[in-house]
């Protein structure tokens, strides 16, 4: 991806090396939707309930960054400021309002959100709470190594959905899955968030699309990404941590899934061609 000498977002705050304040639990609507979505790629919703243990009174140290972490925070930045390019756009061209940008928490070890403490083993995730999006960048390495999904394109692709889960929280889609919680059975709610993961693939592949059009992709950007979508399907990652899978738990969909729904979006890039919710093609 073209990247290097591009604006970045104003809307990135750094918190490395900032302790995540301990006793802060998690509750009401809002823990419910992290523990939902907060586990992109696999991540162990029982780290983020767990963490107010481990934690003592918040604290911050001295952080210093390598020269590749920096180099990928500004990475991340640029991203960011691109999906705020593209949804502004969108949303004026669909008559849909003020999109109103989300902001992304760059963390170390553990951070707090409106929705309550997370740990980096949760990876990247979005919070409806502040509309925030959190990472701790070392994901970047688990990504390329366990995920066997290397390139900056990949880790482009995993913003651009955790952005994708900001744009379904303005339309009102997560409320609308979450008040699904009480209703259904824990098998049949699973697959209504297959769908809102599903969604936000598409909502990354419109993304890229309009970044493809601004000329920033290069050679191998968009086999990066389908390789991202692909390595964090529920199948392979069940697999691979358990030797078989469960597919009334899946959460987030199958590889196939994943990278069919993200090229869906990549080859559209209309907003309107996303409902996941009323198909029954998944």
């Amino acid at each position: 991806m073209r990247w290097q000498g591009r604006r970045g977002s104003s809307n990135v705050e750094d918190r490395r090396g900032a302790r995540g304040g301990g006793n802060k639990a998690i509750g009401g609507g809002i823990g419910i939707i992290l523990i939902i979505i907060v586990a992109l790629l696999g991540g162990d919703p029982s780290q983020i309930l767990g963490a107010t243990d481990i934690l003592g009174p918040g604290s911050d140290q001295a952080y210093e960054a390598t020269q590749e972490e920096q180099e990928l925070a500004e990475f991340v930045s640029v991203v960011l400021a691109d999906t705020e390019v593209v949804w502004n756009q969108i949303f004026e061209e669909a008559g849909l309002g003020d999109y109103d940008e989300p902001g992304l928490v760059l963390y170390s070890g553990y951070v707090d959100s409106a929705c309550g403490t997370a740990g980096a083993s949760t990876g990247p995730f979005y919070c409806p709470g502040d509309n925030k999006v959190y990472i701790d960048l070392s994901f970047y390495e688990e990504l390329r190594t366990k995920f066997k999904a290397p390139g900056d394109f990949a880790m482009a692709y995993v913003i651009a959905h955790e952005v994708g889960h900001h744009v379904q929280n303005q339309l009102g889609i997560l409320q609308q899955v979450q008040d699904l919680r009480t209703q259904l059975s824990e098998a049949d709610y699973n697959a209504y968030q297959v769908r809102l993961e599903l969604q936000a693939d598409y909502l990354a592949g419109v993304w890229a699309n309009h970044v493809k059009g601004m000329g920033y992709l290069e050679e191998g950007d968009l086999q990066e990404a389908m390789n991202a979508a692909s390595a964090v399907g529920d199948d392979r990652i069940q697999m691979q941590s358990r030797g078989y899978v469960v597919p009334d738990s899946f959460t987030h969909g199958t590889s196939e899934q994943r990278q069919r729904w993200f090229y869906k979006g990549f080859e559209s890039g209309d907003l309107s061609n996303g409902d996941t919710f009323n198909t029954n093609d998944l």
